[in-house]
């Protein structure tokens, strides 16, 4: 039997492996959801289309896979835009799928529902590509494309719009079984070259990025092979497994990892953008490298960004940490351990003023859930935890305090990972500012019926925002925001609350986590939480 395109959509989908789809049905979409009840795919409904893109995020991060948004036209796709910023700047695959208007009334501004000028340029700039599929025929190769970038290159969000008479048109039959697509391979030259400068180099350091998370194995193997101190960059956080010994973990914005850096005559960088967010947090362009950079990204455009290489292979960075296995001699004593130690002792990160508020913090979600997947907003806690926390694997901490710094995304990113992993507790870390960005998620929070944690860091405003105000001397303006009553909003979606003003009572809120399979939100009265310090 003959498919229409939106059938057809819905059965590629299915053969590349997405199981889960996010959005809100419209009346420009109801094409999707005609096919979309023959289908095995999930549908989760968010309150909101920038919701879908967040829980997309958060389920990818988590799975290592993307899952698919279904917006409509106009205002959907604008909501999702500030979401698909958030996965492009974090290298997070997501695959949009849209509805436009009819063919024939594009780009004639006849007012019509929904209508944008040009919704595909729009989204263009959040996007890998943003393409109008305005043959049925084409759909295959459309999403071939989208794959081929998500299996293969640096992943991102890509958009598909699909006008409104295409979706119901008859399709051609599709290929059976879409190509398989693997990732490039380290030149053989590239990896005797850079294996040579590791094995002669004497104060070696090695930078993981999110690039290293599908392979902690290689990375532990390497980083122990050369005995170098590492910097793991936030989406690199677990990488090399619970407190090991090399780990510097999210520091190179401080001083004294910056000193070591500046010390090591061979840098390795694998999969990490060298970016602002990692590694110059204050923009004060502090991070210098002054040995031998040999990077390796599977993006050839990043090779040449932010901090000029010696050597850049382009390999994704997993092959590249095998191969490297492969030309390394046997481990050489390079005091690595101690010289990563030094370095930590100088940093000092729990004595930190501003950091150690937010160390008990951390120490009762260790103890508490050890095996909990942390998911930030961008909130004063989790910039701490960018620096203290340690976790036993990758994936297991991911937050909008990088790249695009959204507010409004640890709930449903929350959401979407449990979604991903639900053999895991997970943990939505936010504060009251963001969020009321996204009251209205604890709703499909109730409705998936996940156990998740939403903890609420509630100082009455924007307080990072009220804080560089009063440092740069600039009067507190549109800052100080009166919370609200938080326990009838938990009351009103059907989960359960506590308020806590301590870390033992924080701990005995979490332990409650597990108890059933509704949503705990968790108020922490911050100001209580300092007085008990």
């Amino acid at each position: 039997m003959s498919q229409t395109c939106a059938q057809q959509l819905l059965s590629l989908l299915e053969a590349y492996g997405v199981d889960t789809a996010f959005g809100i049905p419209g009346v420009h979409t109801v094409e999707f959801y005609r096919a979309l009840g023959q289908s095995r795919i999930q549908h989760v409904t968010p309150r909101h289309e920038q919701g879908a893109g967040f829980m997309a995020d958060g389920y990818a991060r988590a799975s290592g896979k993307p899952a698919a948004c279904f917006i409509i036209t106009g205002p959907g796709m604008t909501n999702i835009a500030t979401a698909m910023g958030q996965a492009l700047a974090d290298s997070v695959p997501m695959l949009v799928i849209s509805s436009v208007n009819q063919r024939h009334t594009l780009g004639r501004g006849q007012g019509r529902l929904h209508e944008m000028p040009h919704q595909s340029q729009t989204l263009a700039g959040v996007s890998l590509f943003s393409h109008t599929l305005l043959d049925p025929a084409a759909l295959p190769e459309a999403l071939s494309r989208a794959f081929a970038i998500f299996a293969s290159a640096r992943p991102g969000p890509v958009h598909i719009e699909i006008p409104l008479d295409v979706m119901a048109a008859p399709a051609p039959p599709a290929p059976a079984a879409p190509a398989r697509t693997f990732p490039p391979a380290p030149a053989p030259e590239a990896l005797a070259l850079a294996a040579d400068w590791l094995a002669a180099a004497q104060r070696p350091l090695v930078l993981l990025g999110g690039g290293t998370a599908a392979s902690p194995q290689a990375a532990r193997r390497l980083v122990e092979r050369l005995d170098a101190p590492t910097f793991t960059t936030i989406n690199a956080k677990g990488v090399l497994g619970l407190d090991h010994p090399l780990d510097l973990g999210a520091t190179p914005s401080l001083p004294a990892a910056r000193r070591l850096a500046a010390q090591a005559d061979v840098v390795l960088a694998l999969g990490t953008e060298l970016g602002e967010t990692d590694y110059d947090m204050f923009t004060d362009d502090g991070f210098h490298l002054d040995g031998r950079l040999v990077r390796v990204d599977i993006d050839p455009q990043q090779l040449g960004r932010n901090q000029a290489a010696d050597l850049a292979i382009l390999a994704e960075a997993g092959q590249a940490m095998n191969g490297l296995l492969e030309h390394l001699p046997a481990a050489a004593e390079r005091d690595g351990a101690i010289r990563a130690a030094t370095a930590r002792s100088e940093l000092a990160l729990c004595d930190d003023p501003e950091l150690a508020p937010y160390v008990p913090l951390y120490a009762v979600l260790r103890d508490i859930l050890p095996d909990a997947i942390v998911v930030g907003d961008s909130t004063g806690p989790v910039y701490a935890g960018n620096f203290l926390a340690s976790f036993p694997a990758p994936q297991r901490w991911f937050n909008a305090a990088t790249g695009f710094g959204t507010l409004g995304y640890g709930l449903p990113a929350a959401l979407g990972a449990a979604l991903a992993q639900p053999q895991h507790p997970v943990v939505a870390l936010v504060g009251d500012g963001g969020l009321q960005f996204v009251l209205g998620e604890l709703g499909t929070a109730r409705d998936l019926g996940r156990a998740v944690a939403v903890v609420t860091w509630n100082n009455d405003g924007y307080d990072e925002i009220r804080r560089y105000m009063s440092m740069s001397e600039v009067p507190h303006l549109g800052v100080d925001l009166a919370a609200p009553d938080f326990k009838a909003q938990a009351a009103s979606y059907s989960c359960r609350y506590r308020c806590v003003g301590s870390p033992a009572s924080l701990g005995q809120a979490l332990a409650e986590l597990g108890a059933d399979d509704s949503p705990l939100l968790i108020e922490v009265d911050a100001a209580a939480w300092l007085t008990a310090l």
